[in-house]
C-alpha cells in the first residue's frame, strides 16, 4: 500500500505561526523533502523535530524525485516543505505532486501562511480579485514580455521580488505600467515588517537613495479602463523605446517592443530615434 505525501505549509518569518498540525504532521512523516535542507534544519530544531530530510529544489537530478516516489510506492510518508510559506507554488514541489497524482499517490495538503495571501490582506489596496505573477525573469527579453502582458489587466497584480533587482523592476514596471499606487510588502511578520503604500514613481526615487532590504512582495493596482484605452504617441514610443536600449537592449529589438506595447510602427520609432 503506497504511503502518502503531505504539502506542508511553514512560516514565513515568525515561527509562531506554524499549526500545530503542521508540527504533529513533521513529527511523524518518515522523511522530509526540503527546498534547503539547512534552512529547514532550523525550523525542525526549534520545534525538537529529529527526521531524516531529502534535498529537492529546482535543480535536483530526476533520479531524487525517482527514489522519493519509490520510497511512497513502498509505504513510507513524505513531508515536502519549502524554505518559507505554502510549497508546490512556483516551486520544484509541484512536479513531485504531480507524478503523485498521475500513479494515484495520496497527497494530502496542511495549510500554513503565505506571502501573497498575507501581502494582499494587508497592503491597503484592493485585492478581491488580484493575479500572483511570482518573480519576474532576470532575462530582459522574457522580463519585459511579461510586463506587457500583464500591463492592461484591471485586476490586482502581486509579484515577489528579492532586494538586489528590486529597484530595476520598480523601474520597468513605472515604465510598462505608468504611474500606478503599488503597496511595498517588506519582511513579513518578521521583526521588521514594514509595509509601505505609495505610487510607482514615488517608490523608484525613494529606492534611489535607500537601499533595499530584505524580502519583497509588491502588489501593484490594475489598470484602469482610461489606461486600457490609452492612446500612444510617436513621442510615448520613442521614450519606451530609447529607455529599454539604455538597460542595454539592442536598438532594433527596443523598437519591436516599443511597438507592441504602443501601436506605432516599428519603422516610425526606429526612423524617430535614428
Amino acid at each position: 500500500m503506497s504511503g502518502k505525501l503531505y504539502v506542508v505549509g511553514t512560516p514565513i518569518g515568525n515561527l509562531e505561526d506554524i499549526t500545530y498540525r503542521a508540527v504533529r504532521i513533521l513529527s511523524e512523516v518518515d522523511f522530509i523533502c526540503a527546498e534547503d535542507t539547512r534552512v529547514t534544519v532550523k525550523l525542525l530544531n526549534h520545534f525538537d523535530i529529529k527526521k531524516p530530510l531529502v534535498s529537492y529544489h529546482e535543480h535536483s537530478a530526476s533520479h531524487v524525485s525517482e527514489n522519493i516516489i519509490e520510497r511512497l510506492q513502498n509505504g513510507e510518508s513524505c513531508a515536502v516543505v519549502t524554505d518559507a510559506g505554502m510549497p508546490c507554488i512556483s516551486d520544484p514541489g509541484e512536479d513531485l505532486v504531480r507524478k503523485c497524482r498521475d500513479l494515484d499517490i495520496p497527497v494530502e495538503s496542511v495549510p500554513g501562511p503565505t506571502a501573497m495571501a498575507t501581502a494582499a490582506a494587508i497592503c491597503g489596496i484592493p485585492a478581491s480579485r488580484f493575479a500572483f505573477e511570482g518573480f519576474l525573469s532576470v532575462t530582459k527579453k522574457q522580463r519585459y514580455a511579461h510586463l506587457k502582458s500583464v500591463s492592461g489587466d484591471t485586476h490586482t497584480l502581486i509579484f515577489y521580488e528579492a532586494p538586489h533587482k528590486l529597484r530595476a523592476t520598480l523601474e520597468d514596471m513605472l515604465k510598462y505600467f505608468g504611474d500606478r499606487r503599488i503597496s511595498i510588502c517588506r519582511e513579513l511578520t518578521k521583526l521588521h515588517e514594514e509595509v509601505m503604500r505609495t505610487t510607482l514613481s514615488e517608490a523608484v526615487s525613494y529606492y534611489e537613495v535607500n537601499s533595499p532590504r530584505g524580502e519583497y512582495v509588491l502588489v501593484v493596482e490594475g489598470a484602469s479602463e482610461v489606461d486600457t484605452d490609452k492612446e500612444y504617441t510617436l513621442e510615448d514610443a520613442v521614450r519606451l523605446a530609447s529607455e529599454l536600449t539604455e538597460k542595454g537592449m539592442k536598438l532594433s529589438d527596443a523598437c519591436k517592443e516599443a511597438a507592441a506595447v504602443t501601436g506605432i510602427r516599428k519603422k516610425d520609432i526606429y526612423s524617430a530615434l535614428m
